[in-house]
């Protein structure tokens, strides 16, 4: 008689996911905030909006991954600083509108759950999540053998957050006297990394854990430096300062995500060596043979956001960043679009 089969048999186990889940509800009550109802396990995530804090309050949302920075992760065997990427690549893109992150899900699929390798994943989402001042509400951990290779898994990550109508950053006030403040990036973020593993890889053929001089550490450590999250810095700069556009720097480097916010009669003046490039880029430009201007539309160079403000008002915006400990510098300024021209100059 031929032996009766379990889902446990197809690679699948229920009862090892089961016991998974009431682990991280430790971990997910540590982000707990105001509104947050319930505890993870249930079949949808509950939030209790209060709208007596807001006029017309609006609902921002974003959801995004961490893409091949992932392939780092598995080479190095540490999996606890890509859940600060994951929550960071999501928050950042709603902050940019003015919106205070609220709670954040999680997508985590592996071929095997391993539960030490998902609870360290799970743990760096929370340590995002409490940065970003938002709650880890709920989330899937999902177990699909033959999908993904040996010892690999796939992240997504989805945020709510809320801004007041009025106070919506679109950018529709910026003018000709606006100036570009760029804010510090720690390194290369979560961007480029299909490019940084074919040049550290296979042209300088070198290990996860090889020593480079010129960054002073081994590739794993500069390679798995987590995305820095911006929403307190933001939501300190838009309580009393004017703050009329904003830019999370990602895929497209500067030049294009600029773009996305300034008005169509603008155009933007960069201003060459205006601000500290970490040495990674120049390491990564150096050993690749990569063009300025492939550089610029792959990695962020050191700028992880960018802020367009008045000019009365740079000098405030730039105190109150280094008073938060950022980094900051006035890295161009917006123009006329000219007939033909480039949109975006360097100078």
């Amino acid at each position: 008689m031929k032996k009766s089969m379990t889902y446990a048999d197809a690679g699948v186990d229920i009862d090892k996911a089961n016991t998974f889940v009431e682990n991280i509800k430790t971990l997910a009550k540590q982000t707990t905030r105001t509104g947050v109802m319930g505890e993870i396990g249930g079949f949808g995530g509950l939030f209790s909006l209060n709208t007596s804090q807001y006029d017309r309050p609006v609902l921002v949302s974003s959801t995004d991954g961490v893409g091949t920075k992932l392939k780092i992760a598995f080479l190095a065997g540490k999996h606890d600083t890509v859940g600060i990427d994951l929550v960071a690549m999501c928050v950042n893109d709603i902050v940019v509108q003015g919106a205070r992150p609220l709670f954040f899900l999680d997508y985590l699929a592996m071929g095997e759950l391993k539960t030490g390798v998902a609870t360290d994943v799970v743990q760096g989402i929370v340590e995002g999540c409490n940065m970003a001042k938002c709650a880890l509400i709920g989330g899937e951990t999902a177990e699909m053998p033959g999908l993904y290779r040996k010892g690999e898994y796939d992240l997504a990550g989805f945020v709510v957050g809320v801004v007041d109508n009025d106070k919506i950053v679109d950018g529709s006030e910026i003018n000709m006297d606006h100036k570009l403040i760029g804010i510090a990036s720690s390194g290369l973020h979560s961007n480029g990394y299909s490019l940084v593993r074919k040049i550290c890889f296979d042209r300088l053929k070198l290990d996860i854990d090889s020593h480079v001089p010129e960054l002073g550490r081994t590739l794993g450590e500069e390679l798995l430096t987590p995305t820095r999250i911006y929403s307190d810095t933001v939501q300190s700069l838009l309580r009393n300062l004017r703050i009329h556009g904003l830019a999370h720097i990602t895929g497209g480097g500067i030049e294009d995500n600029i773009l996305r916010v300034i008005p169509k009669a603008c155009s933007i003046r960069l201003f060459k060596n205006s601000w500290e490039v970490p040495p990674v880029f120049s390491f990564l430009q150096e050993a690749g043979q990569v063009k300025d201007r492939e550089m610029m539309r792959t990695f962020n160079n050191g700028i992880g956001m960018i802020a367009v403000v008045p000019e009365t008002g740079t000098q405030e915006v730039i105190e109150r960043l280094e008073a938060m400990g950022e980094k900051a510098w006035v890295i161009g300024e917006i123009v006329e679009a000219g007939d033909g021209e480039e949109r975006v100059q360097w100078v």
